[in-house]
């Protein structure tokens, strides 16, 4: 990861070229190169690159750091300056979508872009991590100008940059670290890793009644399914959580089961609309035995057992799809209504893509009310991975002075609890 004195920048990672900026007009005149990535696929769990100052000695101005015993690196705590309020630009790209946003902390939601790669995909029938990464590399830069734009900012006015460094695919994780931390250094700003799973954990937090710290979160995505207790930013601990899939997860294997078209758990959602309740009933795991924890790998099965020897024609398989929707929504809800008990909380938070499933949100409403406790959704459109959720994030952060690295970090796998403030 060479400095130039002359006022140019490169970013590389195993002799491949994976970004070029002149420092001058970043922001405005970056050049992204769309070289081969597939270095960056080849079985890296974590990157952190530290010490990487090299004559940028007026970097020290605005760190403050120590060190940190489990990379050895140095941990730097930023300090944001007393009375002035935050707006940062945030940054995601853990997988196949291309986020970028802007939030300010006192006027809240300033922006936001997204670019989905959802067409690109459809034809493999689902996520390709070289294509994805790619694609970030194209379409990152085109969403930063468009979303400095609209929220009428540039350099001067953005105090930090925050970005998505995992978990994730790795390749892409490194396209969006990449171009976070050379924002930052050409501009002189803090540049913040963010954990993927805090971003959606805090989405709610987005809408005009956000809740109150503390709170119980389900964060249930394609990726992940936990009951996480949330006593304030940065400290979480993990209830529950699946052994297996994830819900999300199960209901993309089981829509592509049902024959139906990528990504799978919007669709079979989509078709369950139309099925009759009841026609099919599948288990609801791990519901007769005490505990929080999930697993949904069986319903994949069941539903695979359902379909044999079947015609899936008229409404049998819309029968099929509300069946598995409501064996996963019923446990999820059981779940919750259990966590809500147990650990006492008053607020209920739904995070991740499959809290944007009608039934659930329904389901979990209910729950709340029953138990008497406040239930939260952010809208739909932030549910599934978005940017504003990562400058959200990175300005409470930033805010409240949280420690970041000065050198890029991206980890495929990173554990929620770990992540500390």
């Amino acid at each position: 990861m060479p400095f130039h004195r002359g006022g140019f920048f490169s970013l590389t990672f195993l002799g491949r070229l994976l970004v070029e900026f002149t420092a001058p007009q970043l922001g405005e005149d970056a050049r992204l190169f769309t070289g081969t990535l597939e270095a960056t696929q080849g079985g890296v769990k974590i990157l952190i690159l530290t010490n990487t100052n090299a004559g940028h000695s007026d970097l020290k101005n605005w760190w403050h750091g120590r060190r940190h015993s489990a990379t050895g690196g140095r941990i730097l705590k930023c300090a944001p300056v007393k009375g002035k309020n935050m707006r940062v630009l945030g940054i995601e790209s853990s997988c196949d979508e291309t986020a970028v946003a802007v939030y300010d902390g006192a006027r809240g939601l300033l922006s936001h872009r997204l670019y989905s790669q959802i067409a690109m995909h459809q034809a493999y029938g689902g996520v390709v991590p070289e294509l994805a990464s790619r694609d970030h590399v194209r379409r990152l830069l085109p969403l930063v100008r468009e979303a400095l734009a609209e929220a009428h900012s540039d350099k001067d006015t953005i105090d930090g940059i925050a970005y998505t460094a995992g978990p994730g695919l790795i390749g892409a994780l490194l396209v969006g670290a990449g171009f976070a931390t050379a924002l930052g250094l050409a501009w002189r700003k803090p540049a913040l890793g963010i954990h993927h799973l805090e971003g959606h954990l805090l989405a709610p937090l987005l809408e005009p009644k956000p809740p109150a710290f503390p709170f119980l979160a389900l964060l249930v995505s394609g990726g992940h399914t936990q009951l996480v207790s949330v006593a304030a930013l940065g400290e979480y601990l993990i209830v529950g959580e699946t052994l297996d899939d994830a819900a999300g997860e199960a209901f993309d294997k089981t829509a592509k089961l049902l024959g139906l078209p990528y990504p799978g758990g919007a669709a079979l959602a989509a078709l369950a609309q139309d099925g009759r309740s009841g026609q099919f009933v599948f288990p609801r795991p791990m519901l007769d035995r005490p505990g929080l924890d999930f697993s949904f790998s069986g319903l994949k099965t069941a539903a695979l057992v359902a379909l044999r020897g079947r015609d899936l024609l008229g409404t049998v398989r819309a029968d099929i799809a509300r069946g598995f929707e409501d064996a996963v929504v019923e446990t999820l809800a059981e779940k919750c209504r259990r966590a809500l008990v147990q650990t006492g909380h008053k607020r209920l938070v739904i995070a991740g893509g499959v809290g944007a499933n009608r039934r659930l949100r329904e389901r979990l409403a209910a729950v709340g009310s029953s138990a008497g406790a406040d239930v939260y959704f952010p809208r739909t459109e932030f549910c599934t991975d978005n940017g504003a959720m990562i400058a959200l994030a990175g300005c409470l952060r930033l805010a409240a002075g949280m420690r970041s690295g000065v050198g890029m970090s991206a980890r495929a796998n990173w554990e929620l609890g770990s992540i500390g403030v």
